[in-house]
């Protein structure tokens, strides 16, 4: 069984909507007539995988993969105006939810939400995980500029804390973007750098201790947190601004955040399991990004440096847990 948490998916609908506006984002056409979603400091090319679910599901037979958790990306639809937001986002979870309900256990989905109206969030989470019966959904590491420990996202929180929900992190335009702007140092270190900066500020803030049924999914490997984790539980030691929100250390709440392996280095994998355990680990390929891949995802997993148990619960068994699937049928290959 194998189930891969991190990937993503535009409806063509979605894309649609972009491109005839009217929206803040601006697409374009490459010289194969891909979609191209430009927003600032990056843009995506929407090859086939992102937007086709039939070619999509076919590259996840011929991969072996079972089960896809699809997600939106950036740039999200808190770029918009709020109404433009609330109304793109149910236009997406609606087309997540189709393709979950017609391809019969190869898609589960994360909602997308209009994070930029923190009450049609709230909204839209409730008819996500009520009507729809998606899991959870996909926060931002910021939300134009704003963080994720603002007390504006705590109505989200409690929702999601009622709902015992699966809440990703994924890394957007990070904060300091402007010294990233050279070498696709934006993709290359800043998200990572980002989301690093949301797990700690939703520790320090004490939103993970207040909400403490959410299931946070960190992407990318978290950042860079399982390597500075002993530092920020240093920093709960030395400074009294870090104790005033927490009662325990920053590493008692990473280490129960889930953390997917979109980082193919099986040194990293391992140093993630030795932080967190293996049952909070979750296979994740980043497909169809030019900087995902499944093979990869694969290789690195089968690389990692432990047991028969321990690489079928990352490939498969914990995410059927966290994201409640039960026994995951085997689509046909």
């Amino acid at each position: 069984m194998i189930i891969d948490v991190h990937n993503h998916y535009y409806p063509p609908a979605y894309l649609d909507a972009l491109e005839h506006g009217p929206s803040n984002v601006r697409v374009t056409r490459d010289a194969e007539g891909n979609p191209c979603v430009h927003y600032p400091g990056d843009y995506n090319v929407c090859v086939p995988g992102h937007r086709d679910i039939d070619y999509r599901e076919q590259v996840l037979r011929e991969a072996g993969v079972d089960t896809q958790l699809i997600s939106l990306t950036t740039p999200g639809t808190h770029v918009e105006e709020a109404r433009a937001a609330a109304r793109l986002a149910a236009l997406v979870n609606d087309a997540f939810a189709r393709v979950v309900a017609d391809r019969h256990g190869r898609f589960a989905a994360l909602a997308t939400l209009p994070l930029n109206d923190p009450g049609a969030s709230v909204n839209e989470f409730r008819r996500a995980t009520g009507e729809l019966h998606l899991p959870g959904a996909m926060l931002f590491s910021n939300v134009n500029g704003v963080a994720l420990y603002h007390q504006r996202f705590w109505p989200l929180y409690e929702a999601a804390d009622d709902a015992g929900a699966v809440l990703m992190i994924h890394p957007t335009h990070p904060v300091g973007v402007e010294a990233m702007l050279d070498y696709w140092l934006m993709p290359l270190v800043g998200f990572l750098c980002d989301t690093t900066l949301a797990a700690a500020g939703l520790v320090f803030s004490g939103v993970a201790e207040r909400f403490p049924r959410i299931r946070w999914l960190l992407g990318h490997l978290g950042g860079a947190i399982p390597y500075l984790a002993e530092r920020l539980d240093r920093g709960f030691e030395a400074f009294k601004e870090c104790r005033a929100n927490i009662s325990q250390p920053p590493t008692t709440y990473l280490k129960r955040f889930y953390y997917d392996t979109v980082n193919f280095d099986p040194r990293a994998i391992e140093l993630a399991i030795a932080f967190a355990g293996a049952d909070h680990i979750l296979a994740g390929s980043d497909y169809p990004h030019q900087i995902g891949s499944i093979q990869k995802m694969l290789a690195s997993l089968g690389a990692v440096n432990a047991g028969e148990e321990i690489r079928r619960k990352i490939l498969g068994e914990n995410a059927a847990r966290l994201l409640g699937l039960g026994p995951v049928p085997r689509p046909t290959r």
